[in-house]
């Protein structure tokens, strides 16, 4: 049985649902292979990104398992990441 998808022809949008799901290891020098439209925290902690528009590092503290958190990032880094489980939203 195929499965149908009504959107396949619909542009992507930044605040639509994400076209791709990606896990995200931590990297102070490594980017994300696509910048996101989100992310998802599955274990609770700190989260440190690299802001996309300005260069800047950013730490969320404390950020609560099962968030999920609407940001255009390019980079997790490891130095100041204790969250876990972080999936990347495209």
């Amino acid at each position: 049985m195929s499965i149908t998808d009504p959107y396949l022809y619909s542009a992507s949008t930044a605040s639509g649902p994400a076209n791709r799901l990606f896990a995200v290891t931590p990297s102070d020098t490594q980017s994300l292979p696509f910048v996101t439209t989100g992310l998802y925290v599955g274990g609770a902690g700190d989260l440190a990104v690299l802001d996309r528009a300005t260069g800047q590092t950013v730490v969320l503290r404390a950020v609560p398992a099962g968030s999920v958190l609407p940001i255009r990032v390019a980079r997790v880094l490891a130095t100041g990441t204790t969250a876990t489980d972080i999936v990347g939203l495209a």
